[in-house]
């Protein structure tokens, strides 16, 4: 469902990821984005805290973050925990290295049509997924995550610039021995052995190895699950089920939620919040 975005006033809160990574297009968005809005108000913060204290002290304007698809993540998140989320569309302009999320979504990649579409766009309800700890999903869902990467500490990427962050790195690094750089980037090894149940149904049990498991809010109230069982000569076919509940337990596992990693944890359950959340996209 899509609804117009109106002339509001707005909030601009300019990731500092985005500012360090490419000015020129945040310095054009933003002028876009002020001449086309009177009243158009403009804040960067340094770091987390601060993005958070914007978006929580906007008043009545509309909320605009222009960064990448942490950004948009962060800002969803933030709105969901201070339950905010049903009266609030947010905008995004795309700016930084983490887009896929932002271009699956539908949103502009360019600073002058992404900023366009925040003026003349039209907001859309889509789902959202909520784990049992309260972090949110907007695009795609993996286990484990493609890679095997780390978890990214944002708080740590967001602050890199700030002088006291590089002393304590430089002290911790004459502390610590540093770890062999195979172990941080390594990829998970071998099929996982997961219990995946869709609406209390078993998917797939502890005892069928699997390559990987994906999960995408849909339409309507129900995600779309996909389980890939390890093969042993033929492939073996994907498992694929539909529901409102998805859990996922067994030896300890990371996933991949947007751009963000986390885990290990031995048990997480995701709920489909229908229609939970809003974004100004292009209006059609």
């Amino acid at each position: 469902m899509a609804t117009s975005a109106t002339s509001d006033q707005l909030l601009v809160v300019i990731d500092p990821v985005a500012r360090r990574t490419d000015g020129e297009s945040v310095r054009i968005a933003k002028d876009v984005l002020s001449a086309g809005a009177a009243g158009t108000k403009v804040c960067l913060p340094d770091g987390p805290e601060e993005f958070a204290r914007a978006l929580v002290r906007r008043g009545s304007r509309r909320p605009v973050v222009i960064g990448d698809d942490r950004a948009l993540v962060r800002a969803v998140g933030l709105l969901h925990r201070q339950r905010e989320l049903a009266d609030c569309a947010l905008s995004l302009v795309p700016v930084g290295t983490a887009l896929s999320l932002a271009r699956s979504l539908g949103v502009p990649t360019g600073a002058v049509a992404a900023a366009r579409t925040v003026l003349d766009g039209a907001e859309r309800r889509m789902d959202l997924l909520v784990d049992d700890s309260d972090g949110v999903v907007l695009g795609t869902l993996r286990i484990p995550p493609v890679g095997g990467v780390t978890p990214v500490r944002e708080v740590a990427a967001d602050g890199a610039g700030h002088p006291w962050l590089r002393t304590c790195r430089s002290l911790v690094r004459t502390l610590v021995p540093a770890r062999p750089s195979g172990i941080v980037s390594a990829p998970e090894a071998g099929p996982a052995r997961l219990r995946v149940e869709v609406d209390g149904q078993t998917l797939v049990d502890l005892g069928q190895p699997v390559e990987g498991v994906s999960v995408v809010p849909g339409v309507s109230g129900a995600a779309r699950v996909e389980v890939r069982p390890a093969s042993v000569g033929a492939e073996a076919s994907a498992l694929s089920a539909e529901g409102r509940t998805v859990t996922v337990s067994g030896a300890h596992f990371r996933y991949r939620a947007d751009a963000v990693v986390s885990g290990p944890v031995r048990t997480r359950t995701w709920v489909v919040r229908e229609a939970a959340w809003g974004l100004v996209l292009p209006a059609r």
